[in-house]
């Protein structure tokens, strides 16, 4: 009767991690659809396998000794002065020291190479969006095609993108799950972030840290384009969109950066030059001022704002 019982508990146990597992498989970081993501991912199974190596023989002995040595088992030796078993000690330290060491290895070197300012390895020419982290919005600038948008990018598939991303005020974390990294957005300073997408779709993007008041409705869409045309043609339609806001100085941007929550997605068909570089600078002690493209033409004078 207790053996039934037992079995029937482990059986209950193992229907209710498999539904858990099953649940997960959705889930953005266990479905990347980006190659920053696949590699992400690849490193948490790998490191959840290895550590599993050390787990299930653990759970498995702790059941089958709970069984075996139970109060109503009379048969079963029992040895009150046992105290040390060599061979217990070199399998129960060798084993897992062998696992950190071959984790801590792995781990290392993927977190060299998934280093988040590390450009991609392709031969797609990398496009450029500066980021900027508002209160409670997110601004995306186009520096190329010269045109913003808040709550809304969009970049077209196997295109590796360079994130530059910057905070305004408070800092943040900018995040687009199923792609890959995360950044952290800091006030006066440039952080980047190198993604690129494998299939064309919206992705969900996120604020990664807790900012205030409106952070719970601080998110956006990653539009994915299945090709650069169709980029080309979303570029255009921003430009021509009679709907479309033009930001003409700093004084329009500072407007934008007033605190507002669950703004909707809105376009610029125009922007100031080197508008991202003016609000990195717009802080005493600004850092990243070298940075290619921060120095270039003639920036607005930010000591009157």
């Amino acid at each position: 009767m207790e053996a039934s019982r037992y079995k029937s508990i482990l059986s209950r146990v193992g229907m209710l991690s498999a539904a858990l597992l099953l649940s997960g498989c959705k889930s953005a970081l266990l479905d990347p659809k980006g190659v920053i993501g696949i590699q992400e991912k690849e490193l948490i199974i790998t490191a959840l396998l290895l550590m599993l190596i050390v787990v299930i023989p653990v759970i498995l002995m702790t059941v089958f000794f709970s069984y075996k040595y139970r109060a109503s088992n009379t048969d079963e030796k029992y040895d009150p002065e046992w105290a040390h078993s060599t061979k217990i000690e070199v399998v129960v330290w060798t084993v897992p020291i062998i696992i950190i060491a071959i984790l801590g290895t792995i781990t290392w070197r993927t977190t060299h190479e998934l280093e988040q300012s590390k450009p991609l390895v392709s031969e797609v020419d990398h496009m450029t969006i500066e980021v900027v982290s508002l209160d409670w919005k997110w601004l995306f600038i186009y520096p190329e095609q010269h045109i913003a948008t808040v709550n809304y990018v969009a970049f077209p598939k196997d295109v590796p993108v360079k994130f530059k991303v910057t905070s305004d005020n408070i800092m943040n974390s900018f995040f687009i799950p199923r792609l890959g990294s995360q950044i952290y957005a800091m006030p006066g300073m440039m952080t980047s972030v190198h993604l690129m997408a494998n299939e064309a779709n919206d992705y969900k993007g996120i604020s990664a840290s807790y900012s205030g008041d409106g952070f719970s409705g601080m998110k956006f869409t990653a539009h994915v384009t299945d090709t650069p045309e169709q980029f080309n043609d979303w570029v255009n339609s921003v430009k021509s969109n009679k709907n479309a806001l033009v930001m003409n100085d700093f004084d329009g941007y500072r407007q934008l950066a007033k605190p507002s929550e669950n703004v909707p997605v809105t376009y610029y068909s125009s922007v100031p030059e080197h508008l991202f570089a003016d609000v990195v600078k717009q802080y005493k002690g600004s850092l990243n001022s070298s940075d290619e493209g921060m120095n270039q033409g003639h920036h607005m004078d930010m000591a009157q704002h």
